[in-house]
């Protein structure tokens, strides 16, 4: 197994969130401008609510990293919290749909601020820190991730033969809600605002995709080793996610194997598919084709029209606490997939060809391609 791990520690309205990345190889060049720039992308969107005009969020990167590469040591990365309003305030009116009541329930607590602090989706801004030096790592081997808005609330996009570079350039594209489909912008946005005028919030979904991933990541011979269980596992662990589809698996579930299965053709002595319905992964492995995941996010539950609920200390009938909150978070949380399919791929890359240095994993990575061109199947090999 990969020995590439991470660990995050830090609550929503304490002094700061940190991260320490253990594994990465000696040799990466990174620099806080890059990992500033996934930052950028998670922080604002059209759904964003009081705290992102709070927040600079700013890596520093404290150890693992010297003149501006990785040294093979575990890099320590921190992110201030400007935001400590809320931190001495006690709370005993859990919201429906967050971490709040069964978290006081399992640790005996009678604040529910303690659980709050650390559940919060605050703790995703060192995932995405996490995942800009995994993306930097894929870069190395032409790997990209990107993500989009495929759905926000009802409105849903319509378009479907965008391609991987329609994605990639959906940020810079559409700041505000990372859709390809112009015609669904003006509705999505439209539906966000008349949440936010009626005190409530919306869920949506994400398409993220991994563009160029070579064939073998992940293995068949026993279940945690199954990339898409990784996946799943990783993008589940997400705040608000509550369902992660790999490629077309919920359409295709009604369909027949003959309509849904990726026919194998040779083209020019290569193997190739003319479509990709399990989403680049077949029996746990990657099959060269793009990686295509959707990640379902749940509307947030902190809701500025609270919800009933019972005060932990009195029993008493109430209404939930309101904390600073979105009113929808979807578009920007694509970045958080992105980091999180990131890590997950880098650590695949790493258990597949490992190395102490980046020069020693590109070896055996070249090594693997070549092995693949040599094959009398011939392949996939990456064009």
């Amino acid at each position: 197994m990969s020995s590439l791990r991470f660990l995050t520690a830090g609550e929503s309205h304490g002094p700061a969130e940190v991260a320490i990345l253990e594994g990465m190889p000696a040799g990466l060049v990174i620099s806080v401008k890059e990992i500033d720039r996934e930052l950028k992308k998670r922080a604002h969107d059209f759904g964003r609510g009081g705290r992102g005009k709070i927040e600079a969020d700013e890596v520093k990167i404290l150890s693992g990293v010297r003149f501006g590469k990785t040294i093979g040591s575990p890099i320590a990365l921190l992110v201030e919290n400007q935001d400590s309003a809320h931190w001495e305030e006690k709370v005993t009116k859990p919201r429906p749909g967050h971490a709040d009541l069964s978290g006081v329930l399992k640790y005996g607590f009678t604040d529910v601020r303690d659980v709050l602090e650390r559940a919060s989706a605050r703790e995703t801004v060192m995932r995405v820190v996490v995942g800009a030096v995994c993306k930097k790592f894929l870069a190395e081997f032409t790997i990209e991730i990107a993500s989009h808005t495929v759905q926000i609330g009802a409105v849903k996009i319509e378009k479907s033969n965008y391609t991987f570079a329609d994605i990639a350039r959906a940020y810079d594209i559409d700041p505000d809600l990372h859709c390809v489909d112009e015609t669904r912008r003006g509705e999505m946005k439209a539906a966000i605002i008349k949440a936010r005028e009626e005190k409530n919030t919306l869920g949506g979904i994400v398409e993220v995709v991994a563009h160029n991933v070579p064939v073998g990541l992940g293995s068949y011979v026993h279940y945690d080793r199954r990339l898409d269980g990784q996946i799943a596992q990783a993008l589940m662990s997400i705040p608000s996610v509550k369902a992660v589809e790999i490629g077309n698996g919920i359409d295709i579930a009604g369909k027949t194997g003959k309509e849904a299965q990726d026919a194998v053709f040779i083209e020019n002595k290569r193997i190739i598919r003319k479509t990709n319905n399990m989403g680049g992964i077949e029996g746990g492995m990657t099959n060269g084709e793009d990686v295509v995941v959707k990640v379902f996010h749940k509307p947030l539950s902190t809701i500025y029209d609270p919800l009933p609920t019972v005060d932990i200390e009195t029993l008493a009938a109430t209404i939930a606490t309101i904390e600073r909150s979105d009113v929808c978070v979807v578009a920007r949380a694509g970045v958080i997939s992105e980091s999180m399919l990131a890590f997950v791929l880098a650590s695949a890359m790493l258990e597949k060809f490992g190395g102490d240095s980046i020069t020693e994993t590109k070896l055996n990575f070249e090594s693997f391609q070549k092995s693949l061109l040599a094959s009398p199947i011939g392949g996939p090999v990456r064009r």
